[in-house]
């Protein structure tokens, strides 16, 4: 089997709901050096909370918590607020029923205590791969959509440069200066593709340096 890259941990957010303070503690010092975010809760309140403020890419959960279950607050979120989000559940005890309804409830992965970092590390890289593999796909046909949009051959690098910079929310952080900085191209070429861009609304000026993203303006490309 391939070497897995943990790199590519580093764009997405994880929940992880875990009771036991010191575990909770230390396992998230080592995973916030690989993702874009750890948000660790010791409670199902806590956990809702954050599903509600923020977009959770994993959810790891332990199984037997304080007073609660994870594979019932699991099975709460998935189907009855809606959440398709994947989960790796964590527990101490490897009794079949726990197994049998992980299973049930379709989870990705079941890790047994204590946990072993590069287990868990392994699994949330094989669990998110679809989803790498997702947004590079959807980055490359936007690259091509938007190149489909516009004339000028110089404006390629700088196609590719904005579609590989969008944050989550789809917005670009740079100024002109800046993308001249990185893409080698004129203040007049940054300005006429800018111009392009905005005039079929597929990237839009929010403020200075600040530019929204609209795919859903992007031109179909003819095959």
């Amino acid at each position: 089997m391939n070497r897995r890259d943990f790199d590519l941990l580093n764009g997405f957010n994880i929940l992880y709901l875990e009771d036991e303070a010191d575990l909770l503690k230390h396992t998230t010092a080592v995973l916030e050096d690989f993702t874009k975010n750890i948000f660790a809760v010791q409670t199902c309140n806590e956990a809702l909370e954050v599903l509600k403020k923020h977009r959770i890419d994993v959810i790891i959960s332990d199984i037997l918590l304080k007073n609660e279950n994870g594979i019932e607050f699991l099975n709460y979120i998935k189907n009855e607020l809606g959440y398709k989000i994947p989960a790796i559940l964590t527990t101490a005890h490897t009794d079949t029923e726990h197994l049998l309804d992980a299973i049930k409830l379709k989870v990705e992965n079941y890790i047994v205590k204590p946990i072993n970092i590069k287990e868990l590390l392994n699994s949330l890289h094989d669990v998110l791969l679809p989803k790498i593999q997702e947004k590079e796909i959807e980055k490359s046909y936007n690259i091509i959509k938007t190149i489909s949009a516009v004339t000028d051959g110089k404006q390629v690098e700088m196609i590719r440069f904005i579609i590989k910079n969008l944050d989550d929310e789809g917005v670009l952080n740079y100024s002109y200066s800046e993308i001249m900085e990185r893409v080698d191209v004129s203040k007049p070429t940054v300005i006429k593709l800018f111009k392009q861009l905005n005039d079929l609304e597929i990237l839009v000026k929010i403020q200075n340096g600040k530019y929204r993203f609209d795919e859903s303006k992007l031109p179909i490309p003819t095959v």
